[in-house]
């Protein structure tokens, strides 16, 4: 189980590194089109769809090493009033509702994924890109978040990580403010 876990955490982290370049290019690729259209005053094909398709596919490819460094925005009021018992099942529960929302989104984009490259569908644009490539990226960075969820969970019920990573007898929100 721990290779299986290994394996999950190097695939997150090196779809986190595939999402940043993703990014990366999107910029250059958005200098390159300004550079283009206002230097040159030369129309652009190509980049608004590359862009577009690009920075959600980062969304998608790059949604599991978010969750893997815990670097999703929460909000984390409740695990920090409750305790014990109740904090492992509260923390159980919202994963578990989570893995079931990302395998079912996971197979609704693999069918939606499918329908694009059977009908061979492309854009409306002038590039006519063929939209089962980027379409790739939802299935893709979905089922591997499910994974990683996995892996979480596992981590809980073994009780190898805390629950939301709150580890016992850590500070609430029992700060005092002095004036």
């Amino acid at each position: 189980m721990e290779q299986f876990a290994g394996a999950v955490r190097l695939i997150s982290r090196l779809c986190g590194y595939f999402a940043a370049a993703l990014i990366a290019v999107s910029v250059v690729i958005v200098c390159e089109m300004v550079f283009v259209r206002f230097v040159l005053n030369e129309n652009t094909i190509w980049q608004t769809d590359f862009v577009t398709y690009s920075l959600v596919a980062a969304t998608f490819i790059g949604s599991p090493y978010l969750l893997l460094t815990r670097g999703h925005v929460n909000v984390d009021i409740l695990p920090h009033y409750v305790r014990g018992r109740a904090r492992f099942y509260l923390a159980l529960f919202s994963a578990l509702l989570a893995l079931a929302f990302c395998a079912v989104m996971t197979v609704l984009t693999a069918m939606f994924w499918y329908e694009a490259w059977d009908s061979r569908w492309v854009s409306d644009t002038m590039w006519r890109a063929r939209l089962w490539i980027p379409y790739g990226a939802m299935p893709i960075g979905l089922f591997l978040l499910t994974l990683q969820y996995v892996v979480d969970i596992i981590k809980l019920v073994t009780g190898r990580e805390p629950p939301f990573g709150i580890k016992p007898g850590e500070p609430s929100f029992d700060v005092k403010i002095s004036e």
